[in-house]
């Protein structure tokens, strides 16, 4: 009895508004289904190989349920955000290669499976390994391998990133088929759903902070062609994804500032493009870019996102899907004044980020959302779950290398407030949901007043017979909301939902039953889930 007491008092208190105030209207419409999703994601880059490998087993366990698990507890509070997609790196041996692979962190070196001698160690890796495995123990649907470059004795340079000012590949013209043998032998062995063999090539990767390499989109179809048949070879049933534009802009623009290697929609995409990939059995019909750089100001988050819509659309056949596969706030302006400096484990981070996913699954109609990256041990922006040596909570910066150190063995972990905000829409928007058209999606004059206030998107589950909402507000001020939708199916209910919640006080914190006319907390996240 008490706990009915305590249920009616929360949809009382938030089902009611105060004296004279106003109810905003939010309208979906069942007769315009969008995009069906396909998964939310995270990448191992590069902290996995230390956690993963040497962290004492119950800390690496209690993490792979904060990202993967899709249980509550007995009060009705998801345990962990569900990701359905995890992605893997695929090292290039600049661990092995130690300084001369030409990047100084030795957090971001990685191993390869395959040494210069030609031989196969399955047995690396294994800090990467044990969270593969442990997504795919808590049922993570889906597994994607991605390549950042050649290993490295494939190099012309024999570095794992390139040394030279140019926008041609590192990689040597008579290695090629090895590296697509390498690849494809990787993706077989792991049972990868999905592999990406070149990241953001647009950029010359020759500083020594990181591995990378660049490639123009001749030398991005000659590699893709290379893996395509390697995996009709293994009979592999691992699919082929390519962009990972380093800015969406390069998908669909030409005559930028990277030439031959922007507008690939058109050179590469398309069946009549002069690099054409689109044929190839192994390539999945889906374009990748990155988030980066076009979130600000918002008329720019909003246009660059109908441009690259309009592109796909127009010049791609029908079923071609976009996914965002990084992101993680860069760009100094008003709303993120330090960039990706300053860690940052509160709202402020969550909700921009929450306004990019927002802006990314309704205006550029994207299927799959995937975040850079799932751990961070430095003083920046890029992680969900930040770590250190339990004195320093800001997370290392340049001169901290005792704390790098001591973490790679052990150390204390941090949930954020990205990390649950990403969860109102992980956690319940599931592969195969389909997104529901809401009345502001097409209006330029509404998306921007929205994107600084409310922005509400929802989904159906036509399995389970029903929908969920979630709802950013971006604002310093609480807001009242009624919703409803057109043509709502008869099994659906559009009256009664159960409310989850993240915000400065509360972590995805189940909050009770709402009816559909009910207050959305200032700067906070809200999942609205049918029942």
């Amino acid at each position: 009895m008490k706990k009915n007491y305590i249920i009616g008092a929360v949809i009382l208190l938030l089902s009611l508004p105060l004296k004279g105030q106003e109810y905003k209207e939010v309208v979906f419409d069942f007769n315009h289904l969008q995009q069906t999703i396909h998964s939310f994601g995270a990448s191992d880059c590069w902290r996995t190989q230390y956690i993963g490998k040497n962290w004492p087993l119950e800390k690496r366990e209690r993490i792979a349920d904060l990202l993967f698990n899709t249980t509550s507890d007995a009060q009705g509070n998801p345990t962990g955000i569900g990701l359905s997609l995890w992605r893997f790196n695929i090292g290039s041996g600049s661990h092995e290669a130690g300084d001369a692979g030409g990047v100084k962190p030795l957090w971001r070196r990685t191993e390869c499976f395959l040494d210069k001698e030609g031989r196969w160690d399955w047995d690396k890796q294994a800090g990467q390994r044990w969270f593969l495995d442990a997504a795919r123990k808590r049922k993570v649907p889906y597994s994607l391998g991605f390549s950042i470059t050649a290993p490295y004795f494939l190099t012309k340079n024999g570095m794992a990133r390139a040394s030279e000012n140019t926008k041609y590949a590192n990689i040597r013209e008579d290695a090629y088929e090895t590296y697509a043998s390498f690849l494809a032998e990787v993706a077989d062995k792991l049972h990868l759903d999905y592999l990406s063999p070149i990241n953001e090539p647009q950029w010359e990767w020759i500083r020594g902070n990181q591995e990378g390499m660049q490639a123009t989109n001749e030398e991005c179809c000659k590699l893709i062609r290379l893996i395509d048949e390697q995996l009709k070879k293994r009979s592999a049933g691992t699919k082929v994804i390519f962009g990972e534009a380093g800015d969406i802009r390069y998908l669909y623009r030409k005559g930028t500032d990277k030439p031959d290697r922007d507008n690939q929609i058109n050179e590469m995409f398309s069946s009549s493009g002069k690099w054409s990939i689109g044929s190839l059995s192994s390539v999945a019909p889906i374009v990748t870019g990155h988030s980066y750089w076009s979130t600000w100001p918002l008329d720019t988050l909003i246009v660059t996102r109908q441009q690259l819509k309009a592109a796909i659309e127009d010049r791609l056949p029908i079923g071609s899907a976009y996914w965002q596969t990084e992101y993680c706030p860069m760009e100094k302006n008003p709303d993120n004044p330090q960039g990706g400096r300053g860690r940052d484990l509160g709202m402020n981070t969550a909700l921009y980020i929450a306004r990019v996913i927002h802006h990314d699954l309704v205006v550029a109609n994207a299927s799959s959302w995937q975040s850079w990256t799932a751990f961070s041990e430095w003083d920046y922006k890029d992680g969900l779950i930040f770590i250190d040596d339990g004195t320093l909570k800001t997370g290392a910066s340049k001169g901290n290398e005792a704390m790098i150190e001591t973490c790679k063995y052990d150390g204390t972990f941090r949930t954020s407030k990205t990390l649950w905000a990403l969860g109102n829409y992980s956690y319940f928007v599931r592969p195969g949901m389909v997104r529901i058209g809401g009345l502001c999606d097409t209006d330029p004059g509404c998306l921007v007043a929205d994107a600084a206030g409310l922005m509400a998107s929802a989904y159906a589950d036509f399995k389970r017979n029903k929908w969920v909402i979630v709802l950013v507000n971006y604002a310093q001020s609480d807001m009242w909301i009624d919703v409803s939708a057109h043509s709502l199916p008869g099994s659906f209910s559009g009256k009664r939902f159960k409310m989850y919640r993240t915000s400065e006080e509360s972590d995805l914190k189940y909050e009770g039953v709402v009816s559909n006319r009910l207050m959305i907390p200032a700067r906070s996240v809200i999942t609205l889930e049918s029942f």
